[in-house]
């Protein structure tokens, strides 16, 4: 098991839509691993395949609630919805920026385990805002996505504000969101 590094935005792999599983190996459980360990390194509650710089349909979640489930779901399928909240959202490819972000309250997502046995998840409110936040992941959608335009260059111009100083860089972008690969 190893902690790999966590693609921020502007990567292009966290725009890809991500191909399914087609045989979990070694190399499979492998990444499993790597994506519990390296979620549990950030302080994060999920981390997709895309996040570590692989294009596959997987992604580890943990709620850190001892009564709720946590793991790596392969090849997941949203298989209903339901209700609606709003609530803060944030993400370990963009860190430092939240958002309140409505999403559907419930979530029912199936997929396989690193085994290879059929997992199915009746969840709701934090875990359901997981499940369909790591799941958005797979298909190339980030948290801004779901925001209003304004609310989203606001968040970007603050993101792109951030890069400067910490690349040293005494200008920013040249307007909100660009080069950031939206």
């Amino acid at each position: 098991m190893s902690v790999r590094e966590i693609r921020l935005l502007g990567d292009p792999i966290l725009r890809e839509e991500c191909e399914p599983v087609e045989e979990i190996d070694d190399e499979v459980r492998r990444l499993a691993r790597d994506l519990e360990e390296t979620m549990y390194e950030a302080d994060g509650v999920g981390l997709a395949a895309p996040q570590v710089g692989v294009a596959l349909r997987m992604f580890a979640y943990d709620v850190r609630d001892p009564d709720l489930p946590a793991g790596v779901l392969i090849n997941p399928r949203i298989e209903a919805t339901g209700g609606s909240e709003k609530d803060e959202e944030g993400c370990l490819s963009i860190p430092g920026l939240t958002a309140a972000v409505e999403r559907p309250a419930r979530a029912v997502v199936t997929g396989l385990d690193p085994d290879g046995e059929e997992v199915r998840l009746e969840a709701e409110g934090l875990l359901a805002r997981c499940l369909l936040h790591e799941n958005d992941h797979l298909d190339g959608v980030l948290f801004l996505d779901h925001l209003s335009p304004l609310k989203r260059s606001m968040l970007l111009d603050k993101w792109s504000k951030r890069e400067a100083e910490r690349s040293g860089s005494s200008t920013g972008a040249s307007s909100p969101g660009a080069g950031i690969g939206l």
